[in-house]
């Protein structure tokens, strides 16, 4: 399938375009980053040989009554105003945040300006409804990086916990801050050090998670969410803990979790006693998951990690292109990480 890439010469763009390399079925046609238009891709990912001699084009170079597939990776809300400009013949996977959230109110709350409509939200093994509806549809949103780790590690327990009180707090690595220039990103300043940022309930994902979890337990949910700027360059770590409204064991939880995701591709429920790392799924599309409950105070605690590149951005999109074009969802994925 003839594919283009908007947003080329970000992080995720970069990494959609190690990913699509390799893919069996989608042929990168065209690769757009408006600033660098005209540059060698080499110049910005000297790690991607594969395009060696292949140049950054503008958006309004793409022709696309020829493109068949379409991966948008621009930073939040400029999606909207380009896909008025695509056929809808093309079908569409944006990284943004654009078309996320079905609250116009949420969304001028958390990124302010004009509401665009919510498209269906790609996060596959959320439920087997949502990964049905991914795969009828032409267009879809994929979701945050943090949104992820936290939906996959809340979802089998919306019938065990209180979930209007959900307390979550989450490191990632600072790619998932995008590629510009920012003095709090530069080595000097991360290199050794943790910080919080966002603080206080105002981070972006938050409406996103919250509604990802309503819709699939019919139950208003509500996170108290901090994020934490890590000194890597990426990977998510979460750490989630909800009031149990059961009494029950680590054994049943870790249980429930291992039924819950036996047959999902690139979901592992570790063994007890083994936790996540992020260093174990970089690169990869995978999620780690461990569970424990809490007895002390009766809170059942999960640690999730993912690449925030990978299942949190690149990698996803590309399952959820896959699934929107009638292939396996793995196709063209590690379901390995790069370890140490």
């Amino acid at each position: 399938m003839k594919t283009a890439v908007i947003g080329a010469s970000g992080y995720a763009g970069g990494e959609l375009l190690r990913l699509l390399a390799i893919h069996p079925n989608f042929e990168v046609s065209a690769i757009s980053a408006h600033s660098n238009a005209g540059e060698l891709v080499t110049s910005i990912h000297p790690q991607l040989q594969t395009y060696t001699g292949k140049k950054f084009s503008a958006v309004d170079e793409i022709d696309f009554a020829s493109i068949e597939l379409l991966f948008i990776a621009l930073p939040h809300g400029q999606s909207a105003a380009l896909v008025s400009r695509i056929p809808q013949s093309v079908k569409v996977v944006d990284l943004g945040a654009d078309f996320r959230l079905e609250n116009a109110a949420q969304w001028e709350k958390y990124y302010g300006g004009a509401h665009a409509g919510a498209w269906v939200y790609g996060l596959p093994e959320l439920c087997l409804a949502q990964r049905l509806a991914i795969s009828q549809a032409s267009r879809v949103a994929n979701p945050g990086c943090y949104a992820t780790a936290i939906a996959l590690g809340i979802a089998p327990a919306v019938d065990l916990c209180e979930l209007s009180d959900i307390v979550v707090v989450a490191a990632s690595g600072t790619t998932g801050a995008g590629r510009n220039a920012s003095i709090n990103l530069i080595a000097s300043e991360v290199m050794g050090s943790l910080t919080s940022y966002k603080f206080g309930g105002v981070h972006q994902h938050t409406p996103e998670i919250e509604q990802a979890i309503s819709v699939l337990s019919q139950k208003a949910a509500k996170i108290s969410f901090t994020p934490i700027l890590a000194p890597m360059p990426r990977g998510i770590l979460a750490t989630i803990t909800m009031k149990l409204n059961q009494e029950v064991s680590t054994t049943h939880v870790h249980d429930l979790y291992s039924k819950r995701y036996e047959s999902e591709y690139f979901i592992d429920v570790l063994p007890n006693g083994q936790m996540p790392k992020t260093g174990s799924v970089n690169g990869s599309n995978k999620v780690q998951i461990q569970v424990a409950v809490d007895s002390h105070t009766s809170r059942l605690v999960v640690s999730v990690a993912i690449d925030n590149l990978g299942k949190g951005a690149a990698s996803q999109a590309i399952q959820n292109a896959n699934l929107i074009t009638g292939m396996h969802e793995g196709a063209g994925l590690s379901i390995d990480g790069l370890g140490a």
